[in-house]
């Protein structure tokens, strides 16, 4: 029988490009996540999908029974909170259930940084590593380089950069050394880590073929763009005025622009052969080839990961344990529209990104940047395709929470709020059909309750102008119902 292989961080971008080759060289493989029903619809046929939290031991047992190999691939990119406190909590947790459940072996996915130059979420995952080692079940530690793919966060954060600015701003960081490497090629590394004899634990620093800097990685894509781009550098531009400035200009929310750039303040390159000892067959390539590849499979990529599609890439989920919540608000409107449901729900499945919210986008973009000024993660993230959507893809400030095709679409709040909030869209009958907007939020306090009656006839007017111009956009004759 083949091996039964667990995948931690299954939905985020490096877990869910690793899951379908799996499947492929005919492994079993069993995924951890939190949200089984949101995840369903992401994995390929056959995959088994168990319920399980990193920080609730209880849960972790049962997902770790029978397993050979597991892949621990989660960290908190873009979480708040005590991070280290967070991250060396869930790997003491699967370092423990792995040792009971008597694994073969766990593969880790950590970052590449000296020691001694680190920054605190480098130097997080750098001890995440040292706890797995530290337990009995041998695991293979990959520290890798920046990784370069379609999707992947450095990528994305590049391509925003240079598409959207003819003269760049430079901070001293852009010309940090690293070795950028392809995603493919990380994937391979996983790949191989599963068969090679292991006994002990290992440490091994992966990168791609050469040295660049962000700055290298820039121009190469506008080279292979065809875009003409000037560069100035800046000598003093503090974390937290550069997170604000990639929040501002690219989809990377200011929380994840500050720990990227605390990480890039120092070199990421090989110090060691490791990787070439136990990975003979793999030979990397070079960060040219690594843009090209990425812009040569965007396109075709769409179902594919994404950095966004990680919950860690927008507001880190709030614990609201022992808080009262008042009595829900609701704002529920809606139109009868002469379509097919199909015709009904086209217009609801675009909302977002690109096609804006059909009204009042300026206040939508006003609504975005007062998030961003307040820690949150803005407009920016935008959706993962012009016209699909599966449950947890990241949408602007909300996150998919539920889609039925051409039925319902539950979008849930991750824009820094006095509560909770959804905004959900339904079509009901089959010619004319019903299509309804809910608007409803869960206050906490006074001030919840006061943000919610304050900004009530600003909600209202936008509530109302975008389920009118939604049901306007079928081009169908429609009628107001309430």
């Amino acid at each position: 029988m083949s091996r039964l292989v667990l995948v931690t961080g299954a939905t985020g971008y490096v877990g869910g490009r690793l899951i379908p080759p799996l499947v492929e060289r005919g492994y079993r493989v069993r995924c951890l996540v939190r949200q089984p029903d949101a995840a369903r619809e992401r994995f390929p046929r056959g995959v088994e999908i168990v319920r399980g939290d990193l920080r609730n031991p209880s849960t972790l047992g049962s997902a770790m029974a029978g397993v050979d190999t597991a892949f621990y691939l989660v960290h908190s990119l873009g979480s708040g909170g005590n991070l280290w406190k967070e991250e060396t909590k869930a790997a003491v947790n699967f370092a423990t259930a792995a040792e009971l459940a008597h694994l073969r072996r766990i593969v880790y996915l950590g970052g590449l940084a000296a020691k001694d130059a680190a920054s605190p979420h480098l130097a997080t995952r750098r001890e995440v590593g040292r706890i797995l080692r530290a337990h009995r079940v041998p695991t293979i530690e990959f520290r890798a380089s920046i990784i370069i793919g379609s999707g992947s966060v450095s990528f994305e954060l590049i391509r925003a950069l240079v598409e959207r600015l003819p003269v760049m701003v430079t901070p001293r960081w852009v010309s940090q050394q690293a070795q950028p490497i392809a995603i493919e090629d990380v994937i391979a590394y996983l790949l191989g880590s599963i068969e090679i004899p292991a006994e002990a634990s290992d440490e091994i620093e992966i990168g791609g073929a050469d040295r660049a800097s962000y700055r290298d990685l820039m121009r190469e894509y506008a080279r292979q763009r065809d875009l003409r781009r000037a560069m100035l550098k800046v000598p003093v531009l503090t974390p937290w005025l550069s997170g604000l400035w990639l929040a501002l200009v690219t989809p990377i929310n200011a929380r994840i622009g500050r720990q990227l750039l605390e990480s890039m303040r120092s070199d990421s390159v090989v110090t060691s052969g490791r990787a070439r000892e136990l990975f003979p067959e793999i030979s990397p390539r070079g960060y040219r080839e690594a843009v090209q590849s990425a812009l040569r499979n965007e396109d075709r990529e769409f179902g594919q990961t994404h950095w966004s599609d990680a919950k860690s890439s927008g507001v880190p989920a709030r614990s609201w344990h022992g808080v009262r919540f008042g009595t829900r608000r609701v704002d529920s409107r809606a139109v009868e529209v002469d379509a097919s449901p199909a015709q009904a729900f086209a217009p609801v499945a675009r909302i977002g990104g690109t096609s804006g919210w059909y009204y009042a986008n300026a206040l939508w973009r006003l609504r975005g940047l007062i998030d961003l000024l307040a820690g949150g993660i803005g407009l920016r993230r935008g959706r993962r395709h012009p016209e699909q959507l599966r449950p947890g893809d990241a949408l602007d400030f909300w996150r998919v929470e539920a889609v039925e095709p051409n039925r319902l679409l539950r979008l849930h709040a991750e824009m820094r709020l006095p509560g909770r909030a959804w905004l959900q869209f339904e079509v009901s009958g089959d010619r004319p059909v019903v299509l309804r907007q809910t608007a409803t939020f869960d206050p906490v306090g006074l001030f919840g309750l006061l943000y919610w009656y304050s900004l009530y006839p600003v909600h209202a007017m936008m509530f109302r102008g975008m389920l009118s111009a939604i049901a306007r956009s079928t081009g169908r004759q429609t009628r107001k119902l309430q």
